[in-house]
């Protein structure tokens, strides 16, 4: 398998990021433009995750674009949006990042 499923899938995942982002951002979609930017990204984002469902199991493209996902938007959670996570939480997301290196590294289905 070449590399670009995967590539698409990073793209995917950086475009739920940031539409996530922007959802958090429209205040309920309240705010128009943030609204906007969240739901253009969401489209990308789901037009990009279709492309390595053809050729990946659909498990490990799901396990990798929530993974990736949920440590990102915690991450920016964390820097820009002044959100605190408490031990446990940050317990759990280092866990789902063990289980994205474990999948990366181990398994071939992603190669």
């Amino acid at each position: 398998m070449t590399q670009q499923p995967l590539l698409l899938l990073g793209i995917a995942i950086v475009a739920e990021v940031i539409g996530t982002a922007c959802l958090a951002a429209s205040q309920g979609f309240v705010r128009w433009v943030p609204a906007a930017i969240s739901l253009l990204a969401y489209g990308c984002a789901f037009y990009l995750l279709s492309i390595p469902l053809k050729t990946m199991p659909a498990g490990v493209v799901y396990a990798l674009w929530s993974g990736v996902g949920i440590v990102l938007i915690s991450l920016i959670g964390a820097v820009f949006l002044r959100q605190t996570l408490d031990g446990p939480a940050i317990a759990g997301i280092v866990l789902i990042l063990a289980g994205v290196l474990v999948i990366n590294l181990f398994s071939s289905a992603t190669h």
